[in-house]
Order: structure tokens, then sequence, then C-alpha cells
């Protein structure tokens, strides 16, 4: 990756959590949890929703399955995970649509 568009992401990232008053703490810590809840996901909506097959149904499995679609339908195969998690880690930079744009220069204001 370039290393201005890398530089001028960071300013923005940096920008907008100082802008909401995130800190790098809260954001490991949510990403932690996310990357939890999914690895526990065994079912998941065409919306993202997702459930782990404990507890109460959720809403919109409920009414998919009263509708007549089936469980099978939402589960979530364990190698679809292995693929996301493949897909998240080869992020295109070089299309990024905020390199060299202002809001990815605003911070640098």
């Amino acid at each position: 990756m370039d290393e201005r568009k890398r530089d001028s992401i960071v300013a923005y990232l940096r920008h907008r959590m100082e802008e909401f008053d995130i800190t790098p703490e809260a954001l490991a810590s949510s990403i932690a949890a996310d990357q939890m809840k999914a690895a526990a996901s065994r079912y998941q909506s065409a919306t993202g929703e997702t459930w782990d097959g404990h507890g109460e149904m959720p809403q919109w499995l409920k009414q998919a399955t009263s509708a007549g679609q089936s469980m099978q339908h939402f589960k979530i195969p364990s190698e679809s995970k292995a693929k996301a998690e493949a897909r998240s880690k080869q992020v295109d930079w070089l299309n990024d649509p905020f390199a060299g744009s202002p809001l990815a220069q605003s911070a640098a204001r």
C-alpha cells in the first residue's frame, strides 16, 4: 500500500475516533466482542442478524420458519466463517474510497 494513502487513512480514523470520544482500548474490546459473537453464531439472516442456537429463537428466525423456511437455510457452514475471515484480512486499500479525499485529510486541519 502507498505510504501516503496509509497515513491519510490513519489520520482520518484518528480524527473520527477523537470526534466520537472512542479510545483504542474501547475499539479493541468491541472488535474482540464482535469476533467472539461471530465465532459463536450458528444461524444468520440475510441482513446479518445472528443467533448461536441457545436460548429463545430470535424474532427474525421465528418469522422465517413460520413462513415455511427451514432452519437449515440459515445455518452458517463452518467453512463459510473461515472464508469470511480470510476476506476481511484481504482489504484492497488501493481502491479505498476515502484515500486522498477531504474526509481522509480532515484530521490534518
